[in-house]
């Protein structure tokens, strides 16, 4: 799916949504579904990354050129900065990246 299509899809649930046709959790579900194929459709040179691990890290996918790359977007995208977080070892979770 590329990024028209993806958007032309989240439009029409959208429209749905404000139209009546659907509820939000049915948006939710429709924008989500959109999103993942997406991502594991995603073309170019960037691959797709699911991080595995502890909270709240686990299950989080990210769009990057490589695996630290993936790493840092993981940890970014939980709030986390390992470089202030370091001193405090426990609070830098733990985790693999596998790709989708």
């Amino acid at each position: 799916m590329d990024r028209i299509s993806a958007l032309r899809n989240v439009e029409d649930a959208l429209r749905a949504f404000e139209n009546g046709e659907e509820d939000l959790s049915g948006t939710e579900r429709r924008v989500a579904a959109v999103l993942r194929t997406y991502a594991t459709e995603l073309d170019g040179e960037d691959d797709v990354f699911r991080a595995v691990g502890d909270p709240p890290v686990d299950g989080r996918v990210v769009v990057a050129p490589s695996e630290p790359a993936a790493r840092e977007r993981v940890l970014a995208a939980a709030g986390i900065d390992p470089a202030a977080d370091a001193e405090a070892a426990g609070d830098v979770p733990e985790f693999d990246l596998e790709r989708v």
